[in-house]
């Protein structure tokens, strides 16, 4: 008979009561132990681990919750066993072999975005701030949890994506490295001449603050059309994010449209010309009044 239990005895508890009491109090005890030594030493030691593999303060959350999870199924298992209940595992085995089936049927899908959501935070594909695209849409992420990610869309509406459909497709990720090569074809006239308008191209973008020097602007003819000759002009940008592409696109072109105008550059729209005969059946003459 434990100490505890004895007390009980001894203030006219009944033996089987006072155990039954002692047990809880073991429980108790052993649980609050165990769960604040693991939250005052596990949590800050897996906090700085996924900080060290460069995770977002905001992605950390949810894989800390995690930790935080298994310091309670630890304490439990530790305080099931310390206050002579049995094994916590064995009867959790029990528990969860008639729960498997039911548990997995009703949770396949969250199991699958689950998983891809562990994925992502390994792969790192995108972070919190980047600039994605996939399946038709884009937006910036916005939160990364382990269940669904959350996307802004350039209208300001938020979309929650399941992890799975991220991890299932091709993501585009144009912010992923520290600079972003920008492409616009400009089309001048069968008369113009292409070497000067290379050469505004060219000036109007090393003159943008916003385009990066190194490396250099470049053009291309690239294409022959029917109404006009196609130039690429290819630029770059640093530190890229969807602000400033669509910013600096738009200055360039400006400006480029600008100094051709200035010099008398066109650029041409598409014209079709129709030949053939007109003939009308089955009509009636008019006849002019006198």
């Amino acid at each position: 008979m434990g100490a505890i239990q004895q007390l009980l005895v001894d203030a006219g508890l009944g033996a089987g009561t006072a155990g039954s009491i002692e047990s809880l109090v073991l429980f108790a005890i052993a649980f609050v132990v165990i769960y604040v030594i693991g939250q005052r030493t596990v949590i800050p030691i897996a906090d700085r681990t996924l900080e060290q593999r460069d995770l977002d303060a905001h992605a950390r959350g949810p894989l800390l919750k995690l930790v935080s999870f298994g310091i309670v199924f630890v304490a439990v298992a530790v305080a099931f066993g310390f206050a002579g209940f049995g094994s916590f595992l064995s009867s959790l085995a029990t528990i969860a072999a008639a729960l498997a089936l039911a548990v997995g049927l009703a949770t396949q899908d969250t199991i699958s975005n689950f998983v891809s959501g562990v994925f992502i935070y390994a792969d790192k594909p995108f972070r919190i701030g980047d600039w994605i695209e996939w399946d038709g849409n884009s937006g910036v992420v916005e939160d990364i949890s382990l269940r669904v990610t959350r996307v802004r869309t350039f209208d300001n509406e938020m979309l929650t994506v399941p992890n799975s459909e991220l991890t299932g497709g091709v993501i585009k990720n144009p912010v992923a490295n520290e600079k972003l090569r920008l492409k616009f074809v400009f089309g001048i006239g069968y008369g113009d001449d292409i070497q000067q308008a290379t050469d505004i191209i060219v000036e109007e973008a090393e003159k943008h603050p916003g385009i990066m020097d190194d490396p250099a602007p470049s053009v291309r003819l690239t294409e022959l059309n029917d109404s006009d000759v196609g130039l690429q002009s290819r630029i770059w940008i640093s530190e890229p994010s969807r602000a400033d592409y669509v910013k600096t696109r738009g200055e360039f072109i400006t400006n480029v449209k600008a100094r051709f105008d200035e010099v008398g550059i066109d650029i041409p729209y598409p014209q079709r010309e129709l030949a053939g005969e007109f003939e009308l059946s089955n009509s009636t003459p008019v006849e002019a009044e006198e």
